[in-house]
């Protein structure tokens, strides 16, 4: 086999391994109407006309919604993983869009975590999300991230 040859099946041998999971989904829409995502077993409108710009989320704002997913999915993993307890978590997302070029940019959140427990080091959840969360390493390719974890002891969940 020429060398070239080699080395391209080393290649693709190469990326073969570093694929973990797979996603698929399907989308659609119809001329004039709004849109539907199709993901395992739900549906989720989203607009794509102006008659629903007020009602249901646009492009822009699933894409923020995927963010703050990762984050929470995150948290959730972590609990286990560090060894705390909480009762809930919200994220506050804002992020610019630009004009030239057209892209998101400039993400801010808080993470609040309700808890009690004295075991949250928010510190390290933070680097834990910021190295493990799968959309939040994609989106950090390209715009600017910044946030903050706030831990919350009072019983006010």
């Amino acid at each position: 086999m020429p060398k070239s040859q080699r080395i391209v099946v080393h290649q693709v041998r190469n990326v073969a391994k570093k694929i973990i999971m797979e996603y698929q989904i399907k989308a659609s829409s119809v001329s004039t109407k709004d849109a539907i995502l199709q993901i395992k077993q739900n549906e989720i409108a989203f607009g794509t006309t102006s008659n629903s710009a007020e009602i249901l989320p646009n492009p822009a704002e699933l894409f923020l919604g995927a963010f703050a997913a990762c984050m929470l999915k995150n948290v959730e993993r972590f609990s286990a993983m560090m060894n705390f307890t909480y009762a809930k978590a919200v994220v506050n997302l804002s992020a610019i869009r630009t004009e030239k070029p057209v892209k998101m940019d400039n993400i801010n959140y808080k993470l609040i975590i309700y808890s009690a427990d004295e075991n949250i080091n928010t510190v390290l959840l933070k680097k834990n999300i910021e190295k493990f969360g799968t959309i939040y390493n994609t989106v950090k390719l390209s715009c600017t991230i910044n946030g903050e974890i706030i831990q919350v002891k009072n019983d006010e969940y």
